[in-house]
């Protein structure tokens, strides 16, 4: 961790709210006039496209499973690496994955699937923001929890994960139902080891969590929408939040517990900003200090 060169981590799988929470750190970072240098957590993979498809027949081959919330196919220790030289110097090299052809567009030889070379990010960033899959990971081998100085859980409950997956991949990737659930039973032990255990690390969780029935994805017809969804938000530091001003500002929202407030799907992106604006604040005044 690091006063000089913090690091926000915002973690979660993939169906998450991913916009949403983009579009709020973009909002605050203009409005308290922060340059961040972004991190993203598919560029920590270790295979491309192509590769895991190889790796993934490979070792089902070998009676194994992989997945790309497990460490075989990730770079844990050049994610620390990078969380670490950044922490200590400002600086760091990053990378991005391909995913579209939109995105290959700007680099000349490239194809979606693949990984752009590793660059030096700009210097005199004011912090490293990183979204992904990882950003509160911790094995054997690597710890980047301890380097991240807010970490952010944004997660639906896994019911509601599994739907958006379902229909994400069956309506953008052609896949089968079949091969969805397939997917899904390979990632789930990668997903119980990697992926839960980082939601105990964060700072605040963000959870949704549908008002209609969800109880088999695997025949849902439909997403439920933010209005159908409430979020459910647990601070780790309750004494240092300010409750009543969250549940006057944020409409027909409420405390379930005494570290947790409720409040409506759709004030996602707005929650996000009242709670995290002062704790970022806070951050860059020291950094600047």
């Amino acid at each position: 961790m690091s006063v000089k060169h913090p690091i926000i981590a915002v973690t979660g799988s993939s169906g998450a709210g991913t916009t949403t929470v983009k579009n709020a750190f973009e909002h605050i970072f203009r409005r308290e006039d922060i340059v961040p240098a972004v991190i993203e957590g598919d560029s920590y993979h270790s295979y491309d496209r192509q590769e895991m498809k190889t790796a993934i027949a490979r070792y089902a081959a070998d009676g194994k499973t992989i997945s790309h919330f497990g460490p075989e196919a990730n770079l844990f220790d050049k994610l620390q690496e990078t969380f670490a030289q950044y922490s200590e110097t400002g600086l760091c090299k990053r990378r991005y994955y391909l995913h579209s052809d939109e995105e290959a567009e700007s680099w000349e030889g490239l194809a979606p699937g693949q990984f752009t070379p590793w660059q030096e990010i700009p210097k005199d960033t004011d912090l490293l923001f990183y979204e992904g899959l990882h950003g509160g990971v911790k094995t054997d081998t690597a710890n980047v929890a301890e380097l991240v100085d807010l970490l952010i859980g944004v997660v639906p409950i896994v019911n509601l994960e599994w739907i958006q997956k379902i229909h994400r991949d069956n309506a953008q990737r052609g896949y089968s139902a079949d091969a969805i659930v397939d997917t899904i039973l390979r990632r789930m032990d990668d997903y119980v080891r990697y992926v839960t255990p980082q939601f105990s690390r964060t700072h605040i969780n963000f959870q949704r969590v549908p008002t209609v029935d969800t109880s088999n994805p695997f025949i849902a017809r439909d997403i439920p929408t933010p209005d159908e969804s409430y979020i459910v938000i647990r601070f780790r530091n309750a004494n240092q939040t300010d409750f009543p001003y969250l549940l006057n500002m944020i409409h027909n929202s409420f405390m379930s517990r005494p570290n947790t407030i409720v409040i409506p799907g759709g004030k996602m992106g707005f929650a996000m900003e009242i709670i995290l604006t002062p704790l970022i604040h806070e951050m860059i005044e020291k950094k600047r200090a």
